[in-house]
Order: C-alpha cells, then structure tokens, then sequence
C-alpha cells in the first residue's frame, strides 16, 4: 500500500503568516519583555585574580559601597576600555649613586621628559622628579616589568638623567571588599572602570555600573511609583469607559440606518465612514480649534449671545473640558471603524428573520434587543475589542487638545519615558507592557462576556 502524500500547500501559504508573525509579533514582543524585566548592567562580576579570564567569585549589585584594598596595573590588549583607570610606565636605563647600570620600569609620573624622537614624538630622555610630598619616600622605585607588583629592581634618586627606551599602557585593576545581594562579603578583583573612589577618602568607593545584567522588577517598580502612572491609567481608563459606550450606540444607530436602505443609503454611508479618511493628528488639533478661547465654539456663543466672554475649555483647571474634548474627538473621528464592523454582521443577519419578527408585531426595539443584538455577537466581539485596545493607545489626541502635560495617558507616558525628554527604553517598555496586559483581560472579557449561543454551549 502506497503512503499517502503529504499535501504541503496548505503549510506553504502559510508560511508567510507566520513569518510576519514572528518578524512584526514575536520578536517585538520578546524584546518588549526584556527591556521591562532584564536590567543591563545590574550587578558587577567580582573575580578571583586580577585577569578578566579569572574565576568569578561573585557579583555586588550596582550603587553598592566597597572598600578600595589595592591597586594593580594589567598589560592592555587592544583597545582600552572605556572609562577605565591606566597607569603608563617607561622602560628606563640609567646608572644609579653607586655607579651600577640600571635598567627596568618607572611610572610615566616620575620622569621629566627633556627630548622627544623628532619624528614619532615617542619619549628618549629625561630626569627623575623629586618628590615633594611630606613624608614620601625621596628616592623613586625601578621595577622588573611594568606595576607596582612586581619585584623592586632599585631605587634612583632625583635629578637621575634616564634613557627612555619604550613606554607601556597598563589598565588598572581594584581588588575590592562588599556586599552581594544576599549580604555576604567578596574580596576580590574589578576593572576600575566600574568603580568610583571616594573624594575624600580613596580607600572607599561604590559601583558606578555593572557588567552582567539580571531579571529585575525596578522598572515596574518605577512605574508604579512614577507620580503620573495614577493620573494616567485613571485618565486612560475613564476614557475608555466613557467612549466605548458611546461610539457603539450611536455606531449601532448608523448601520441601522444603512441597513434601512433608505433613499440615498450609499450618501449616508460615505458621510459617516469620512472621519476614516483622518489621521488622529488631525482630528485632535482640529478639536483643539474648537475649544480654545478664541475657537469656534466661543465665537458662536458670543455670535449668538449666550455669553459675554470667552470660556476658558484648555486650562490646568478645566480637566474636565479636556476629557469632554477628547471624548467627543475620540467619538468623532472612531465610531465609523465600529459602523463598518456592525454593518459588515448585519450582512449576514437573515432578513427573513427580521420580517418574521415585524410581521408578529415586534417593535424596533425589540427586534434589536431580542434579534439583530444576539446574532450580532461575533461582530460586536470584534468591534468591542478593536476599539478599547484603540482606545487604551489614544495618544495623538490627548497631545493635540491638552500638549499632553494637563492630562496625560499611558500612551502619552510611554512616549514620554522613550523619546530624547527622557529616553528610558526599559521604563517605556515597562508602561508598554501594562497597556497589552489591560487590553489582553479586556479582550478575554469581551470573549467571555458577549458569547453567541453556539460559543456559550461549546
């Protein structure tokens, strides 16, 4: 018996889809995540020896104090890493008091330099300086190789005339004390880049920045405590309750109309789907001309003589007239996305049903509540969805009509934490987050709640 073939054009047309997914969803999505819970540089690797391929014994969180123990000066490879402490020695010759050649390595800070190689400008002579510290030492240390740790060769007076032979960059490592996030104590050693001593006192410093990141919820934490996260998820909210409402009445009303086919039914439909043809940007500066004092709307209370002077609607004392702007923008410019969706269902709503409901003398209203209503649930589904996770997002509107500083809106915060203001991606990610996990209980609740029959059964 022959296998049976495998029919791969179904998999084929759908591999675009979730290709698209993966490039436009996932990923984004993931990203998104990993900005809001992963911090960057959170905790600084602390290691056993003074060599980035030692043992890390431990990690101490970033801002925490530390005790400076010592220094040493590693050879660099490459480039030197940014923010990094360096000590530069000289490879001297020179003949000490007692007449002995003398030959090693000298930090660049101890010599004078009197002649440079005309053509590289690298260092060839110089003198000792003298040490003019109390109760320094007087004579200047000659190592075998370049750092203080390694063995004394001698030690040259000041005034010695030296021959400098080459010059070496060394980057300096701290060997640290302090707490991890468990408070136990490491003693070891970190590059200097991340650490800064103390003005006052050297020996002490503390973490400036990390080099390995962890799961953390201080950008949430962040965001909760940010002193407009509260006016804007109230704001945020209020809106979506206040227009979600509205834009379905009065989008139930329009495609009922349309589905009357009245006389001039297409010119209905093209008059309520124009504010499609709108960007938000739009809608919301020209709303904003509408309330201003010297607006349309002022112009016609005193055209009319309803009011001697102008009403003061944008205002920081007038919030409530930004939210009724808003809502009225906002019903303006997206109940016909809902329309569109309400009159796509009724399509396929029978009219034999609605004219066996009008034969047995069921009124209009009955007929929306007890038939078109029910059979409407999958639209309504979708429209109840599609408009409150657009409503969750309102931005350019809000910006528009308030500059988005009078009232503001999780939207608006997520901008506001990302753009050059601030520029925090992780804060911004963080507010970006919330939004989808409101829209995501808001959708499985519209699911849930506004089930057809068949859904309510399965």
């Amino acid at each position: 018996m022959r296998p049976k073939k495998i029919n791969w054009t179904p998999y084929i047309l759908l591999l675009p889809s979730v290709l698209y997914l993966a490039v436009f969803f996932a990923f984004p999505m993931a990203r998104s995540f990993s900005l809001a819970f992963w911090k960057d540089n959170a905790t600084l690797a602390v290691h056993e020896q003074a060599d980035i391929s030692s043992t890390v014994i431990g990690n101490i969180p970033q801002a925490a104090n530390v005790t400076i123990l010592g220094t040493q000066g590693n050879l660099i490879e490459g480039e030197i890493p940014q923010g990094s402490l360096t000590e530069v020695w000289f490879h001297i010759t020179a003949t000490d008091a007692e007449s002995q050649p003398v030959e090693g390595w000298v930090l660049e800070d101890r010599v004078r330099v009197d002649e440079t190689d005309a053509e590289t400008g690298a260092p060839t002579l110089g003198r000792i300086r003298a040490v003019r510290r109390s109760g320094a030492d007087p004579q200047t240390s000659v190592y075998a190789e370049p750092g203080e740790s390694n063995p004394l060769v001698t030690k040259l007076d000041a005034q010695t005339e030296v021959t400098i032979l080459e010059q070496t960059t060394l980057e300096v490592w701290y060997q640290i004390s302090g707490a991890d996030r468990g408070g136990q104590t490491l003693e070891g050693w970190v590059q200097s880049s991340y650490i800064v001593p103390g003005q006052s006192d050297p020996t002490v410093g503390f973490v400036q920045r990390g080099n390995t990141g962890e799961v953390t919820l201080d950008f949430v934490r962040t965001m909760v405590s940010d002193r407009y996260f509260t006016p804007a998820l109230i704001t945020t909210l209020l809106l979506t309750a206040i227009t979600i409402p509205i834009q379905f009445v009065v989008a139930l009303v329009m495609a009922l109309v349309i589905q009357a086919r009245l006389k001039g039914n297409s010119f209905f439909l093209y008059i309520f789907a124009i504010p499609l043809g709108v960007s938000e940007l739009a809608v919301g500066i020209v709303f904003f001309l509408l309330f201003t004092e010297r607006g349309y709307i002022n112009s016609f209370l005193q055209g009319i003589g309803l009011i001697d002077q102008t009403i003061t609607f944008i205002s920081a004392d007038t919030k409530h007239w930004i939210i009724i702007a808003v809502v009225l923008a906002e019903v303006w410019r997206a109940t016909s996305i809902v329309m569109v969706i309400l009159v796509s269902g009724l399509q396929a709503v029978p009219t034999e049903v609605l004219e066996a409901g009008e034969v047995y003398g069921a009124s209009l209203w009955q007929r929306v509540r007890y038939i078109i209503l029910p059979l409407l649930k999958p639209s309504i589904q979708v429209a109840l969805i599609l408009r409150t996770i657009l409503a969750l997002q309102v931005f350019a509107v809000v910006i528009a009509i308030s500059g988005g500083d009078i009232v503001t809106t999780l939207s608006r915060e997520t901008y506001r934490w990302y753009s050059e203001e601030i520029r925090n991606a992780n804060l911004a990610a963080a507010y970006a987050g919330f939004i989808m996990l409101i829209s995501i209980f808001a959708a499985l609740f519209y699911l849930r709640a506004v089930r057809s029959e068949q859904e309510a059964s399965a």
